[in-house]
């Protein structure tokens, strides 16, 4: 289907906005009151909980959605949009707000497209990652509000440069044939984050995602990693160079998937800048060091990009049912994206699941890793694939497998366990064979590249 017809069809299958939205800008304490009043209206499909606490207290709450809630089901992929993580950048907030209100509402309608969209996925939606922030922004109001009031959380920290350098370790690395993915992290990064950084990145250990976008403003454009240039280790100033990851080809259709959904994020002209298809390679615009989005893709399996939603950081209220009209079928349409590549279960030779194992695809020097339960997902473009899973005390397993552009393709795999010969035993006798080669014990092949993490 033509990239221009996609979202029309998508937007017709969403029907009319439901009754119940309210286009206001939302304080903390109204926030969180919406939040529970969606988990009211649907409380067999929703659940919120809290991932910590920001600086000065303030809940980080996320509403959920799955037919499941609260359970992660096998070969069910993960999903998740964070808002509001610049306080001062308020329209994600206000549009996960209305996102959430949406699902609740279309699902209880019988909206087959949201009801398989929710049966299918668990969708995890964090409004506003810095709410500390949002309320310092907040008191200024949409018309006199500073282009950096609220930006920073409660100590004056920018959280989108909090998050451990892990880019500058893999292009290093890169240069000794070290791994680019789940780079282990620094000793002491504890106490070099942020309490809402620390907390995010302790919710991203915590939950096999997939897919996932930041909602900023500023600009209207679909950023993709990297966002750090690797030319800025050499240099003092930034520099814009295209820096692409190994899923480089896959991030731009996933961008454009939201470019092309929007309203006119596509046309590229906005804000006084140009991007092709609406859509920038982060370090391409500008090198951004210590990102949330370089951080996913290379400590986790979550495959992340950010949206710059609007020209206006704090847009007025009056702007904001226009603003949600643009982004419902991209925010709905890019979920779905989540639904693509390759799915299935790595389990040994008793079916039982192997937690970490690691799922290589040859041509992409970019592994992903096994869930607890044994699932994996990883997201591919069409085509034909050799794909090996591999686990520390088992033999790897390579097969070929096509990829085409609608549902996930399933491929499982069950590993048989490495068998190490034992040296022979003494002879009754008490003298030793004089076979030396049976003596020595016999060491197992070694394991794939990016086995031990």
């Amino acid at each position: 289907m033509s990239r221009w017809l996609r979202p029309l069809v998508g937007a017709l299958l969403l029907l009319e906005v439901a009754a119940a939205l309210s286009f206001l800008h939302h304080r903390y304490e109204e926030m969180v009151q919406a939040l529970f009043r969606v988990q009211s209206q649907c409380p067999y499909v929703t659940r919120i909980y809290s991932i910590g606490r920001s600086v000065e207290g303030r809940h980080l709450y996320v509403l959920e959605f799955s037919d499941y809630p609260g359970i992660h089901e096998s070969l069910e992929p993960e999903f998740k949009y964070v808002g509001n993580m610049h306080g001062n950048e308020v329209l994600g907030r206000e549009l996960l707000l209305q996102l959430s209100e949406f699902l609740c509402e279309e699902y209880r309608r019988g909206n087959e497209r949201i009801m398989r969209l929710i049966h299918d996925t668990r969708i995890h939606i964090m409004p506003s990652m810095n709410p500390d922030g949002y309320e310092v922004a907040a008191k200024q109001g949409p018309d006199s509000n500073g282009y950096l009031t609220g930006r920073n959380n409660a100590n004056g920290v920018d959280l989108n440069r909090n998050f451990p350098d892990l880019n500058t370790f893999m292009y290093y690395s890169g240069e000794i044939s070290g791994p680019n993915h789940h780079i282990p992290l620094p000793d002491n990064w504890k106490s070099q984050v942020e309490p809402e950084t620390l907390a995010v990145i302790q919710w991203i250990s915590s939950y096999n995602f997939v897919l996932s976008a930041n909602l900023h403003g500023g600009a209207v454009v679909a950023n993709y990693p990297f966002d750090k240039s690797q030319d800025q280790r050499f240099r003092s100033h930034w520099r814009t160079v295209n820096t692409p990851t190994p899923d480089d080809k896959l991030f731009q259709k996933l961008a454009k998937t939201y470019s092309y959904a929007h309203g006119w994020m596509h046309r590229g002209w906005n804000c006084g800048d140009y991007f092709a298809d609406g859509i920038t390679n982060g370090a391409s615009w500008y090198s951004l060091s210590k990102g949330m989005q370089d951080f996913n893709y290379l400590y986790t399996n979550c495959f992340e990009i950010t949206l710059e939603l609007s020209c206006n950081k704090f847009p007025p209220e009056e702007d904001l049912e226009r603003q949600w009209m643009a982004n419902r079928e991209a925010l709905v349409a890019f979920i779905e994206e989540v639904h693509q590549g390759i799915k299935g279960v790595v389990s040994d030779e008793n079916n039982n699941g192997i937690a970490g194992a690691v799922i290589s695809v040859q041509g992409i020097s970019h592994d992903i890793t096994s869930g607890d339960m044994g699932d994996y997902f990883r997201l591919l473009l069409p085509g034909t694939y050799t794909v090996t899973a591999s686990a520390e005390g088992y033999q790897p397993q390579t097969v070929t497998t096509m990829v085409g552009p609608a549902a996930p393709s399933l491929v499982h795999f069950q590993l048989k366990q490495d068998v190490v010969r034992k040296p022979p035993e003494r002879k009754a006798s008490g003298t030793r064979t004089n076979n030396k080669a049976l003596q020595k014990k016999v060491v197992p092949r070694a394991t794939r590249r990016g086995t031990q993490r």
